[in-house]
């Protein structure tokens, strides 16, 4: 459900920001080492620190907002 909005703000920041998602399956260890519990799990990493992390399902506009406040 999460996958067309992280499209989105994909599109609308391109150039700008790097949005990815993580197979938390695949990758375990990345997953533990930020705790992930629950699907959608987003995190804001600016100057590769952890800026800001919630899980729950949101709107492109929301993780734009929050990638605006990071930069």
């Amino acid at each position: 459900m999460a996958a067309p909005h992280v499209a989105q703000t994909a599109r609308d920041l391109a150039g700008r920001a790097i949005v990815l998602k993580v197979d938390t399956e695949r990758f375990p260890q990345l997953a533990a080492q930020y705790n992930v519990r629950s699907i959608p799990n987003f995190a804001v990493f600016s100057g590769g620190q952890l800026q800001f992390q919630q899980a729950g399902l949101v709107d492109a506009n929301t993780m734009e907002n929050w990638l605006a406040r990071a930069a």
